[in-house]
């Protein structure tokens, strides 16, 4: 089959959520079928870097948007009905370009990854997938009970402007998919009229939940441990981490490393410390760095840490996840508070 993939972010290298599950969805599609890309990159480097993604597809279709004219997409959204985070993700020449290419190529299947991509093929008379991904309203709204005002009023109003969104693009598509079943339960309640089903991601550090949860770790719970174990430090990997993660890194025994080219190495690399009688925790070491959950999305590092077979120490925002359902499953360590925190990586 012909396929026209269209999602929101550039899909190439994988290096975070956004990324992540929609490249293995390509590459999976790709073996048996001609898939053709289109999405967006961010600025020169990120489109010369994503020109790697040809050699997991047939075709790329690709616009770059500075962050200027997006934000000032946003903008003009703020006073109408649509949700601003779509101006965000949207660009006119990039649907352009889209509408042309199915006037003139006959596709087979459009398939559709998150939200945001779904306005640029509404309307194609071709059958159609939308993979929501994670259900971004639900995560809009949970941001807006924890961030400060004026941006709690901010995600509060996106949330039930995408929610609304949301329904009525859905009701577009032939199938409609999520991530996971907390998410699925949400799609549902839209009695959209199409087949539902969700996926689980295989196995972001740009992400809210992970920034506020290393934030708070560092804070409020690696004192405690290193009172009872003082060899203790803390390793934070992650690509391109934003200031307030980097400053981070001035704090006694905390390292923040930015991107590694493979964590599983540098797992192995900081577990030699063990043998100089330190002890580093590392998101796959024995003990995962926190992972802040919203909502029933938990995004990618759970999962990585867990395929390592590492134990997971998590807190939630906005309501209970559903992380995995396995006989062997690593533990998930809710940290509930800062004392069991401490005392769990330990085994104490």
């Amino acid at each position: 089959m012909k396929i026209l993939f269209v999602c929101h972010r550039f899909p190439f290298p994988p290096r975070r959520g956004g990324k992540i599950r929609p490249f293995h969805i390509i590459r999976h599609l790709q073996k048996r079928h001609h898939v053709t890309v289109a999405s967006l990159a961010r600025s020169s480097a990120e489109a010369a870097e994503g020109e790697g993604l040809a050699d997991h597809c047939s075709r790329i279709i690709m616009d770059t948007v500075s962050p200027v004219a997006a934000l000032a997409r946003m903008a003009v959204r703020l006073p109408t009905q649509t949700p601003s985070s779509m101006g965000y993700f949207y660009s006119p020449r990039l649907a352009r370009r889209i509408r042309q290419e199915l006037e003139t190529v006959d596709y087979d299947l459009i398939f559709v990854h998150c939200t945001f991509a779904a306005l640029y093929v509404v309307g194609a008379e071709i059958p159609s997938i939308l993979d929501f991904g994670d259900m971004d309203s639900q995560k809009w709204l949970a941001y807006s009970k924890v961030r400060q005002f004026p941006l709690s009023l901010a995600y509060y109003l996106d949330g039930q402007k995408l929610r609304w969104a949301e329904a009525r693009l859905a009701t577009n598509f032939d199938l409609c998919t999520c991530t996971t079943r907390a998410e699925l339960k949400t799609l549902e309640t839209y009695n959209v009229g199409v087949p539902l089903g969700w996926f689980p991601n295989g196995v972001d550090s740009d992400y809210y939940p992970n920034q506020e949860c290393m934030i708070d770790f560092c804070h409020n719970i690696l004192s405690l441990i290193r009172a009872k174990r003082p060899n203790v430090t803390f390793t934070i990997v992650g690509a391109a981490p934003p200031r307030p993660i980097r400053n981070l890194g001035r704090q006694p025994a905390v390292t923040v490393t930015g991107s590694v080219p493979d964590i599983r190495i540098d797992a192995v690399v900081h577990g030699l410390r063990r043998s100089t009688r330190e002890e580093t925790l590392i998101p796959s070491r024995r003990v995962s760095a926190p992972s802040r959950t919203v909502r029933g999305h938990a995004g990618h590092a759970p999962f990585e840490a867990i395929s390592m077979e590492r134990m997971v120490l998590r807190r939630n925002v906005g309501g209970p996840v559903e992380l995995i359902r396995a006989k062997d499953a690593v533990p998930l360590y809710p940290a509930i508070n800062a004392d069991p925190a401490a005392r769990r990586p330990g085994g104490r």
